[in-house]
């Protein structure tokens, strides 16, 4: 995977959860599967600081904790229109905090989240942009739990509409 479609596949996922955010029906937005799972709206916080963060710690390989707590802590303070904003911008984030790197930085050796030694490529592609498309299948599945049936396939992968029968 080059930088480019990197930077592409995690713009694509921004423009997903954007889309799924926009069918949250907002007086469900303190949904939870079960009590100790996060709600909808503490998971689009959690989207809306995530990605961008990951990508700090891979590209910086910094084991500094307060980096996520700030970011989880600013996350947390957003309401639905906040966070949806700050979700949005990442299409722009992703492009910053990635642009630089080059081909070598992506292959510099680097610790996985198991404490495997990996590279920043594969960190960046097994964390970030697995981690976007995995949170993005939970919320589309909030949204179906929470009575949003009619919404499927396209919705969740191509990010939009079905085309109407």
């Amino acid at each position: 995977m080059t930088k480019h479609e990197l930077i592409a596949s995690l713009q694509n996922e921004v423009r997903i959860v954007v889309h799924l955010a926009s069918k949250v029906d907002r007086s469900k937005l303190d949904y939870r599967p079960t009590a100790k799972q996060r709600s909808t709206i503490e998971l689009l916080q959690y989207l809306s600081m995530m990605g961008p963060t990951y990508v700090q710690y891979i590209k910086t390989a910094s084991k500094d904790a307060s980096i996520w707590e700030s970011a989880a802590a600013a996350a947390a303070k957003r309401d639905f229109d906040q966070t949806i904003a700050a979700i949005g911008a990442q299409h722009d984030s992703y492009a910053s905090l990635l642009g630089d790197m080059t081909d070598a930085d992506f292959r510099t050796e680097s610790m996985a989240a198991d404490g495997s030694t990996t590279t920043k490529g594969a960190s960046l592609v097994n964390a970030v942009l697995c981690g976007c498309a995995a949170y993005r299948t939970q919320l589309f599945l909030y949204l179906k739990a929470s009575g949003r049936e009619e919404l499927g396939t396209m919705n969740l992968w191509a990010g939009r509409d079905a085309p109407a029968a």
